[in-house]
């Protein structure tokens, strides 16, 4: 069996992550001059940064290069263990090719050892509730390839919908063209987006007004949750009130849905600003984007 790891991109809160007994790769970010790696919430200062970001202060993130990943997997290969690693979505980040790079440069020196990376085709809790997951299978005794099984089936029925209040964080992210936030923000529009197949952004459905985004989501975790088997996630980047009101609205008619509340953490935030509310659980099926 090997060691399981996950990333702190996933945003599994510290305690469930200690909890659940599990190590996790810090992801990098920067604001007013100075480098942090997100540490799941453990010692992140959330006021300052989110303040910053509302000040005007653009804050980045970084891929890990090469180095960074031999540092991190190294000693696994010392102690002879395997590594099975549970990470973020691809195709939100160029870091797989470092992270590609740096296994192959391990493969000269440790043969006999192999890294195997399970794309969740998600970012933020979308792919922390398919790590946590993950984690519990592990700590029941699953082999990697039972784990990697359970994900495939897993991973298709996450739903993610999220709203942002200004889309121009996204813009900056290269998660939105120019042109589309320029209009989005002119028509005051709220659009609900989601993660699609292949892990990439898109559109759900188009909606002006932030209260009307938020009905949206309620009714999709209505409409779509399957039971209480997994969490219903709410996340919010410093709004607690609107992730609160989201929770009311899904509980007026789920009140068996078992509700984390949770913020959204810097490297997340960096990308889609403060304002932004999201929704994440276990549907029967990933949502099929509406909007054109």
């Amino acid at each position: 069996m090997s060691a399981l790891i996950i990333d702190a991109d996933g945003e599994l809160w510290y305690t469930r992550q200690e909890e659940l007994g599990v190590d996790y790769i810090k992801m990098p970010f920067s604001y007013g001059g100075k480098e942090y790696d997100y540490d799941l919430g453990k010692q992140t200062d959330f006021r300052a940064f989110y303040d910053a970001v509302r000040k005007g202060e653009v804050p980045k993130t970084m891929a890990l290069n090469p180095d960074d990943y031999e540092r991190i997997l190294e000693p696994y290969f010392k102690k002879g263990e395997d590594v099975l690693y549970i990470s973020f979505s691809h195709a939100m980040s160029g870091t797989f090719d470092h992270l590609n790079t740096a296994l192959r440069t391990l493969n000269k020196h440790y043969p006999n050892r192999k890294c195997r990376v399970f794309d969740t085709k998600a970012i933020s809790l979308g792919a922390g509730i398919q790590m946590e997951y993950a984690a519990e299978l592990k700590n029941k005794g699953a082999s990697d390839d039972e784990i990697i099984k359970a994900l495939k089936e897993l991973r298709d029925r996450v739903s993610v919908y999220f709203v942002v209040e200004n889309l121009m964080h996204l813009k900056r992210g290269g998660r939105l063209s120019g042109a589309a936030a320029f209009a989005g923000t002119l028509l005051s529009l709220k659009p609900v987006l989601t993660h699609d197949e292949n892990g990439g952004l898109k559109v759900f459905e188009k909606i002006t007004g932030k209260k009307k985004a938020l009905r949206k989501m309620a009714d999709r975790v209505i409409e779509e949750l399957t039971g209480t088997e997994f969490p219903v996630y709410i996340v919010d980047a410093d709004c607690p009130d609107e992730g609160d009101a989201l929770r009311e609205m899904i509980l007026e008619k789920r009140p068996e849905a078992r509700i984390i509340r949770q913020i959204v953490g810097p490297v997340i935030g960096a990308h889609c600003g403060p304002g932004t509310v999201g929704v994440i659980f276990v549907a029967d099926k990933r949502p099929v984007p509406l909007a054109k």
